[in-house]
């Protein structure tokens, strides 16, 4: 097993442990109690891993509180979930010694998150995360939240886990879809901060397409140290931190516009082509660069182009209404190079003019 810690800085000081390995899941129940004994710990999953047999290799027989998110997916991550996750812990006689235990995706951690940064006007919540999304980005870093009907993550909280731990022989029960779309989020965690990273992705990319357990560590370590390194520097995202959204902000508008047909790393990959695109309209883009990057995108057999039936004046409208946007138009997050970021006058987010996104945009819609 594999241990790093990640500092979080004032105004609320303090860390938290991340464990990654193989097999974990088993033997974890145990120690969450031996480190939060005096806490009475509430599990929020979903059906997806209820029916995959990990809430039962959690808890065995122990008897616990839980809630469980059904339907599963990005549909039910609402306010509605949210209200619902509170209001059971109150019918469980719950208070602010409780323990949030997330075990699923991210849909999962973001909600269970959410939850337990409200409850009693916050409780601590442990982050168990199961699929190749959550395990190389949403369970690091405390970002929380629940979507609108208008866009992502409209209501959300910084609430930093207390611990996280990565089993990543859960992801072995992921269909193919799920499984591949979750890898995007290594691919641009390399894109922005490490290219020898990158160059092992490329190189790994059949043991990972394998699922052997080696690379799967190897890779939740580089996610975990990059993401950790970034969130230590900037937990709040006043500023660096925002180099995480690389891909996000056009892939956010694609994902919502299409009433989240389109998995989450689906999305973020169709924006990490477009930010490609921006790139190379600001002279800002290395020689080969998109076309390597299509290139292994391709090969996770992800989407790179938005769908055929997207309208673009909704995209545009969906940028509009992103959470960063400021006078109603959002910064984008670039490269000027393959593991740094476009930083002008020490600013992570860049100004891009709407002109060049619509222009990107239709290129895209029309590149078939």
């Amino acid at each position: 097993m594999h241990e790093l810690e990640i500092q979080v800085p004032a105004p609320r000081p303090g860390s938290y442990k991340v464990a990654i390995g193989t097999g974990l899941l088993p033997g974890l129940w145990p120690q969450i109690k031996a480190a939060f004994g005096h806490r009475r710990p509430f599990v929020i999953t979903d059906a997806n891993v209820v029916a995959a047999g990990h809430l039962d290799a959690l808890l065995g027989s122990r008897p616990a509180p839980q809630f469980i998110i059904d339907p599963p997916g990005e549909g039910s991550k609402n306010i509605t979930t949210a209200v619902a996750i509170v209001e059971a812990m109150e019918k469980a006689y719950l208070g602010r010694d409780t323990l949030v235990v997330a075990l699923g995706g991210g849909t999962v951690g973001d909600v269970a998150g959410f939850a337990a940064a409200i409850f009693k006007r916050g409780v601590p919540v442990v982050q168990i995360p199961t699929t190749t999304l959550a395990q190389a980005d949403s369970a690091i870093g405390g970002k929380t939240g629940v979507d609108s009907s208008v866009s992502k993550n409209a209501f959300g909280a910084f609430w930093h886990p207390a611990a996280v731990y990565i089993d990543v022989a859960t992801v072995q029960t992921l269909d193919e879809r799920q499984y591949r779309c979750g890898l995007v989020e290594s691919v641009k965690h390399a894109m922005i901060a490490d290219v020898n990273y990158l160059e092992f992705i490329e190189q790994h990319m059949d043991a990972l397409l394998n699922r052997q357990s080696a690379v799967l560590q190897t890779i939740a370590r580089h996610n975990c140290t990059i993401k950790g390194r970034i969130v230590e520097a900037d937990p709040d995202e006043r500023n660096q931190r925002r180099m995480l959204n690389y891909g996000h902000t056009i892939g956010h508008a694609v994902e919502s516009a299409g009433n989240y047909q389109l998995l989450h790393g689906e999305a973020v990959a169709i924006g990490i082509i477009a930010a490609g695109r921006i790139e190379i309209e600001m002279g800002l883009s290395e020689p080969d660069r998109l076309e390597r990057i299509t290139a292994l995108l391709e090969r996770l057999g992800v989407p790179t182009k938005p769908p055929s039936d997207l309208d673009e004046r909704e995209l545009i409208d969906r940028l509009k209404h992103d959470k960063k946007a400021v006078s109603r138009w959002p910064r984008f997050v670039l490269l000027d190079r393959l593991g740094h970021v476009h930083c002008p006058n020490g600013q992570y987010a860049t100004d891009v003019d709407r002109l060049v996104v619509e222009k990107v945009l239709n290129s895209m819609k029309n590149d078939r």
